[in-house]
């Protein structure tokens, strides 16, 4: 798969025909006999071959005059991988859109966090996608106004103006537009025994592209997790062989107030509960959960990119599907990171309970598990630097560290450059090559990100008969390129550190940060 798959028509048609759901997202089929746009895995009968045109987003479905088809809901499905491999000006874009920006600061705003104008950034967009930012903006509004209508109980004025429409017109003319179904037709056909109707808490279903392997991902999150801001709470022994599930709740700091977020895996899904204090901040939430648990990944590109080198084909075989467990919020990862040099996961974890406990902002959580939100970089900035139970050199990192993200010289997010952003964080003191490389890994979301000097990476490479140096491992890893943050989830995964593993203990509450 590749960039600009709509334009090969043939590969389109082929992936129509066999229904496979592994291209959702990448492009989407427009009829034109019937006026609707769907998934390549729609499950009805695939129209003639001259009755298909196919376009590079739903926005561009919808700009054409097409509107969504009812039984294989394209809106549902995951995102194109594009956004997340990419660095350049679109994919950066994209990103950014799917956060809300254009929702909260418009198109100029957008253009200003990506460091272009706005023609050009419209530009590029429809050149590329078939439809500018407003348009794509929109398209998102439409995706968020139907969950709402779906899952909740609110109103229909409350639901235009959480899903980001400025009036109940615009909301009403988008929805029957886009669904061919008014609002209140769209809520009649939801199924009646929708779980999320507890006022201010969403239940819904975020879909992947199969495989996905969890072991890693949120075993990851769960061995990591700061206690008061992360939890995880395993179910009992579940399906053939007794397999370990569980939950990992978390907080989340978003653009018009908080949110408390559980994921659950399942088999072609993960369960998702919102609880948010202002529902505006749905789809954003919803992009961070996608983007912390690498949901737009495309498995099968990468595995059979890592299963061309010998020595990686027996790992991938053995649990394909491993995704790069990220973050839902930068700033707290680069922190955190800093907090994790030189130290172990535990001794990390105890750093950042320290703060969250001290300078975290309290939140309510209906569940009692989770009590704060993890300390904004302002927060931090304002501490005293001689309270930090840390080596001198490391406290003068984590403290110019803070002060840059909290004055905005530093700016990690979403819509960043890669590169650019790798280089100013080498320049900071205390910062070298792997702290810098694992917040591209995890925060940014750089695909290619490496990690030649971790110790886990060398082990695993020592073990495997791959060359041990930094700089002869990053020469082989050159056959990698451009999946090495996911052949460094299986190097990692030769290890019996938890970090690779499904807790299995009975569930019990971490002590409450604070106490």
């Amino acid at each position: 798969m590749q960039k600009g798959m709509h334009t090969d028509t043939e590969r389109c048609l082929r992936a129509v025909r066999s229904k496979d759901a592994r291209f959702d997202g990448w492009f989407f089929t427009a009829v034109l006999t019937t006026g609707i746009y769907c998934r390549p895995s729609c499950p009805v009968v695939p129209p003639k071959p001259e009755n298909m045109v196919f376009h590079p987003s739903a926005a561009a479905c919808q700009q054409a005059g097409f509107r969504a088809c009812k039984r294989c809901r394209p809106d549902t499905g995951p995102g194109s991988p594009e956004w997340n491999h990419r660095a350049d000006l679109v994919a950066r874009a994209m990103r950014l859109i799917a956060d809300g920006v254009v929702d909260r600061e418009g198109v100029p705003g957008l253009a200003a966090r990506l460091g272009y104008s706005t023609r050009q950034v419209e530009r590029q967009l429809l050149a590329e996608l078939g439809a500018g930012p407003l348009a794509l903006a929109r398209a998102q509004r439409a995706r968020t106004a139907r969950l709402l209508i779906e899952t909740t109980a609110l109103p229909m004025a409350r639901i235009a103006f959480a899903a980001g429409f400025s009036s109940v017109r615009t909301f009403n003319d988008t929805v029957r537009e886009v669904f061919a179904l008014s609002p209140s037709d769209l809520r009649t056909r939801a199924p009646k025994d929708n779980p999320g109707t507890t006022p201010g808490t969403l239940s819904l279903r975020l879909p992947f592209r199969a495989p996905l392997n969890p072991d890693n991902l949120f075993g990851h999150l769960a061995a990591t997790a700061v206690p008061g801001v992360e939890e995880w709470l395993p179910h009992s022994l579940e399906g053939v062989g007794g397999t370990p599930t569980g939950t990992y709740r978390r907080t989340l700091r978003l653009p018009y107030g908080h949110g408390i977020v559980a994921l659950t895996p399942h088999p072609d899904h993960i369960g998702c509960r919102l609880t948010l204090g202002d529902p505006r901040d749905l789809p954003v939430a919803i992009s961070r959960c996608r983007r912390l648990l690498d949901l737009d990944a495309d498995p099968v590109a990468v595995d059979d990119q890592l299963r061309t080198d010998p020595v990686l084909a027996p790992l991938v075989d053995k649990a394909p599907g491993r995704r790069v467990p990220r973050t839902v919020d930068e700033a707290e990862f680069a922190v955190r990171a800093v907090l994790g040099q030189q130290v172990s996961t535990a001794a990390a974890r105890t750093h950042a309970a320290r703060l969250v406990a001290a300078h975290g902002e309290p939140v309510d959580d209906p569940e009692g598990g989770l009590t704060h939100l993890f300390p904004s970089p302002g927060a931090l900035a304002a501490l005293d630097p001689d309270t930090l139970a840390m080596p001198r050199t490391r406290r003068a990192t984590f403290t110019t560290l803070v002060r840059r993200l909290a004055d905005g010289d530093l700016h990690l997010g979403v819509g960043s450059d890669w590169s650019d952003t790798r280089a100013r964080l080498l320049a900071l003191p205390g910062f070298g090559p792997w702290t810098a490389d694992v917040i591209a890994m995890r925060a940014l979301g750089d695909p290619d990100a490496f990690l030649p000097t971790d110790l886990g990476v060398r082990r695993a490479a020592r073990d495997l008969g791959l060359p041990s140096t930094p700089a002869a491992l990053t020469a082989r890893a050159a056959g990698w390129r451009p999946w090495r943050a996911y052949a460094v989830q299986y190097l990692w995964a030769t290890d019996s550190h938890p970090i690779n593993f499904l807790p299995v203990q009975e569930p019990v509450r971490r002590r409450r940060a604070g106490r």
